[in-house]
C-alpha cells in the first residue's frame, strides 16, 4: 500500500511542475516544467517542437535571483476571446482570442512570489512576469533577464545588431550560426552606434527553419522597462534576453505589483501569419483615451527631402554640417529651407492635390550647431526663424484647408526637452497643430543613458500620454521600436524607428530585400513613418558628384503605401518631381491611408510580399506587390471584392526595360474592368514592385 501512495504522489508531483496551455486551434501547445525548482517551458508547433526547453526567471540587484529554488503555489487556465475596433487600422476589427496559463510560485528559502502568465494564441504564444505585492518584495532593482528562446537549429535569420543606441541598421540574412556584428559594414550613415557584443541582435527576429517553419521572437507593452536586445549562442542555437542598461549599469527600477513586458514567440507554416499578426497589439492595454474623435489618419508633404538631398538647410546660416558656431546675430545663408514662402508653395501644392497636412523641418532657431556636441540646450521648440512667421504661415494654411504638422527635433537632449514640453505642446495648440514629429538624434541626454534603455522607454510613452492631454498626435523618429502601445495612446499614430527611406539620399541606402523584410520585424509593433513616394530615384540629379540612390523603382515607391502600414503617410519627393510624373502621382493622391479589412495574399521575408487592402468606409481596394533584387512575376486572385460588382482596375507596373539601379524609373499605367473572379498578373522588374487602385464602379 505505501508503494501505491508513493507512486501515487510522484506522479501528482509531476503533474503539479509540468502543464501545458495550448491555442485555441490547438496547434500550438506551451509546456512549463519545473526542472530542479527552475522555471522552464518549451513549445511545439503541429505536434513539433520549435522552442527546446529554455529557463525563465530574473536576476535582482544586491538580492537572490528569482530564478530557481520554486515550488509551485496553484496555476490557473482562463480562455480569452474578443473583438476590439482599433482607432485606426489595417483592418475595422480585431481577433483577440487566446488561452492563459497562470503559474504562481514561491521560492524556498526567501519566500518571494512570482507569477508567470503564459497567453496561447493561433500564431504564437507569449509570457510575462508578474510581481504581487508582498512583504519580501517591494521597491527592487531588475540586473538581468534569463529568458531563453533555445532553437531546434541552424535557421535562417534576418538580424541587425545589438545596438543599445540605434535600430537603422540594413538587415543581414544569414544562418544563425553566422551571426557576427563584427562583419557588418558600419559606415552606415548611423551617427550614434552603441553595438551591445558581438553575438547580440535585436528582436523582432525573424528566422524560417529548414523544415520551412517561420519564427519570429519579439516582445510587447514595453512599459517602465528597457527594451530586450538577445544574446545569440550560435554554436548551439540558443537565445538569451538582453536587456538595456541605464547610465550605472542597471536594467529596471520596479515597484511591486508590477509587471514585465511579454515575450512573444510567432510561429506558422505560411509566413502570411506572421505578417498579418496582431498579436503585440492583442497583448497591450485597450486604449486609455475616453474621446478619440481628434485622432485621425493624415496623408502629407514637407519640407524635409530637399535638405537630404541639399537642396537646402535645416539651419538659417546654411551650415548643413550643424557644426556652426556662429555668436551674435545670425546671417541669412538664403539656403534656408524652412521660409515663410517656400511653406506657402508646399501648403498651395497640399490643397491642390487633396493631400491634409505640411511638415515643416528647421523652422526654429537653434539648428546651426545642433548635433554632435552633446549640447543641452539646443532648441527651445518655440522661437522660429526671423524669415518663418508662425502666424502668417498657420492662417494661410487654415485658409487652403491645410493643418500644420509641427517638427520638435531634440538633439537627444531629452532632459531639455521635457522642461519645454508643455510650451511646446502649447504652441501647438494656440495654433492649430494636430500633430508633432519628434526626433532624437544624437547622443542622449542624461549623459549615459541609452535610446532603448528604461529612462527612454518611460519618456517616449510619456510624450505619447501628455500629447494626448493636449489632443496632439506624435509621429516619433529615432525611438525605440514600437511593441505596440499605440493601442493603448492611439494619439501614438507611428514612430520610423527603423532603417528609412532618407538613409537613401545620403548613405549606402537601403538594399531591395530592405522594404521585404520590414513588415516581417519592425512593422508587427506599430505603424512605421517610412517616407515612401521618392520619384526622382537617383542623388545625382542634384548633385552630378552624388552615387546615392533609392535601391527600388518608382513602381515600388508607390507599393510601398500599402505594403508598410501607416496612417500617417507622406508623399516624401518634392512637389516639382510630382509634377513632373503627374500620372504615377495620381496613385498617391487616390490611395487611402486608414483601412476596413487588409489580406495579405503573398508573402516570404526578404523576397516578396502582396497585399490588398479595403479603405475605411468604401468598396475601394489597393494592391501593393513588392519585391527584392530579383525580378518576379505572379498572379494573384482578386477573390476578396464583393461578388456581383464591377470595378476599374488602374494599375501602376514597371516597364518592361526597368530596374532598380540601370532604370528605376521606367514604368506603366494600364485599366482594367475586374470583378471577384478576375486575375492578374504582375510582372515586377528587379528591386521593383506594383501598385493598383481598384475601384467600384456600380
Amino acid at each position: 500500500m505505501k508503494k501505491v501512495v508513493s507512486i501515487f504522489l510522484l506522479f501528482f508531483a509531476l503533474c503539479i511542475n509540468a502543464q501545458t496551455v495550448q491555442s485555441p486551434s490547438k496547434t500550438i501547445s506551451l509546456d512549463f516544467k519545473l526542472e530542479s525548482g527552475k522555471p522552464t517551458y518549451s513549445v511545439t508547433y503541429k505536434s513539433k517542437p520549435v522552442i527546446l526547453q529554455s529557463y525563465l526567471g530574473v536576476k535582482l540587484k544586491n538580492e537572490t535571483d528569482l530564478a530557481s529554488n520554486f515550488t509551485i503555489e496553484g496555476s490557473k487556465a482562463t480562455p480569452f476571446n474578443e473583438s476590439w475596433k482599433p482607432v485606426l487600422g489595417e483592418q475595422s476589427n480585431i481577433k483577440n482570442n487566446y488561452n492563459e496559463l497562470t503559474i504562481s510560485l514561491t521560492q524556498t528559502g526567501t519566500g518571494k512570489k512570482i507569477n508567470i502568465i503564459f497567453r496561447a494564441f493561433d500564431e504564437g504564444v507569449a509570457f510575462r512576469y508578474d510581481f504581487p505585492k508582498q512583504k519580501n518584495l517591494n521597491y527592487f532593482i531588475i540586473s538581468d533577464e534569463v529568458s531563453q528562446f533555445n532553437l531546434t537549429g541552424n535557421h535562417k535569420v534576418f538580424w541587425i545588431p545589438g545596438d543599445f543606441d540605434s535600430n537603422e541598421y540594413e538587415y543581414n540574412e544569414t544562418l544563425f550560426s553566422n551571426i557576427d556584428t563584427k562583419k557588418i559594414n558600419l559606415d552606415n550613415g548611423i551617427g550614434v552606434k552603441s553595438i551591445a557584443g558581438q553575438y547580440t541582435v535585436q528582436s523582432p527576429l525573424m528566422m524560417k527553419s529548414t523544415s520551412n517553419i517561420y519564427l519570429n521572437i519579439f516582445e510587447a507593452a514595453v512599459v517602465n522597462y528597457p527594451i530586450m536586445h538577445l544574446d545569440a549562442d550560435v554554436a548551439n542555437y540558443k537565445l538569451t534576453s538582453h536587456l538595456v542598461p541605464n547610465a550605472i549599469g542597471d536594467k529596471a527600477y520596479l515597484h511591486a505589483p508590477c509587471v514585465s513586458p511579454w515575450r512573444t514567440i510567432m510561429v506558422s507554416d505560411d509566413a502570411r501569419d506572421i505578417v498579418s499578426s496582431k498579436m503585440i497589439l492583442n497583448l497591450n492595454d485597450p486604449s486609455k483615451i475616453d474621446d478619440t474623435s481628434w485622432i485621425k489618419p493624415m496623408k502629407y508633404v514637407g519640407i524635409w527631402w530637399e535638405m537630404h538631398v541639399g537642396k537646402s538647410t535645416w539651419d538659417y546660416a546654411g551650415s548643413q554640417n550643424a557644426q556652426n558656431n556662429q555668436t551674435g546675430e545670425l546671417i541669412a545663408s538664403g539656403k534656408h529651407g524652412a521660409t515663410t514662402a517656400n511653406t506657402k508653395r508646399y501648403i498651395d501644392f497640399a490643397a491642390k492635390n487633396g493631400f491634409d497636412g505640411v511638415l515643416v523641418e528647421g523652422w526654429n532657431v537653434g539648428w546651426e550647431d545642433w548635433f554632435g556636441n552633446w549640447k543641452e540646450e539646443v532648441f527651445d521648440f518655440t522661437t522660429p526663424y526671423p524669415d518663418f512667421n508662425l502666424k502668417e504661415v498657420n492662417d494661410y494654411a487654415k485658409s487652403k484647408g491645410i493643418k500644420m504638422i509641427m517638427h520638435n527635433e531634440t538633439s537627444g537632449s531629452v532632459a531639455n526637452y521635457e522642461r519645454h514640453l508643455d510650451r511646446a505642446f502649447d504652441l501647438m495648440q494656440r495654433y492649430g497643430y494636430p500633430a508633432v514629429k519628434s526626433g532624437y538624434v544624437g547622443k542622449i541626454i542624461p549623459r549615459g543613458e541609452f535610446h532603448d534603455g528604461q529612462t527612454m522607454v518611460n519618456h517616449f510613452n510619456y510624450v505619447a500620454r501628455r500629447a494626448a492631454d493636449y489632443k496632439l498626435m506624435v509621429n516619433s523618429h529615432e525611438s525605440s521600436r514600437p511593441t505596440g502601445y499605440s493601442r493603448t495612446y492611439p494619439n501614438y499614430i507611428a514612430a520610423e524607428a527603423a532603417r528609412g527611406n532618407e538613409f537613401n539620399a545620403w548613405s549606402n541606402g537601403n538594399p531591395p530585400m530592405h522594404e521585404t523584410i520590414l513588415p516581417f520585424t519592425r512593422l508587427l509593433g506599430g505603424p512605421m513613418d517610412y517616407t515612401p513616394g521618392i520619384f526622382e530615384i537617383k542623388m545625382s540629379l542634384y548633385d552630378k558628384t552624388k552615387t546615392a540612390q533609392v535601391h527600388t523603382t518608382l513602381a515600388k515607391q508607390l507599393a510601398l503605401y500599402i505594403t508598410m502600414y501607416s496612417p500617417l503617410q507622406m508623399a516624401a519627393d518634392l512637389p516639382e518631381n510630382y509634377e513632373k510624373y503627374s500620372d504615377a502621382f495620381q496613385f498617391i493622391k487616390d490611395v487611402a491611408v486608414d483601412w476596413d479589412d487588409s489580406k495579405y495574399l503573398e508573402a516570404e521575408p526578404g523576397d516578396y510580399l502582396t497585399i490588398a487592402r479595403k479603405a475605411k468606409g468604401s468598396e475601394n481596394w489597393f494592391v501593393g506587390a513588392i519585391t527584392d533584387e530579383n525580378p518576379r512575376n505572379t498572379e494573384i486572385k482578386l477573390d476578396f471584392l464583393t461578388p456581383g460588382k464591377k470595378y476599374k482596375a488602374i494599375i501602376y507596373q514597371d516597364g518592361k526595360t526597368a530596374h532598380w539601379k540601370n532604370n528605376p524609373i521606367s514604368y506603366e499605367i494600364k485599366m482594367s474592368e475586374v470583378t471577384s473572379k478576375s486575375k492578374l498578373k504582375l510582372v515586377m522588374a528587379a528591386g521593383g514592385g506594383t501598385a493598383i487602385s481598384i475601384m467600384q464602379v456600380n
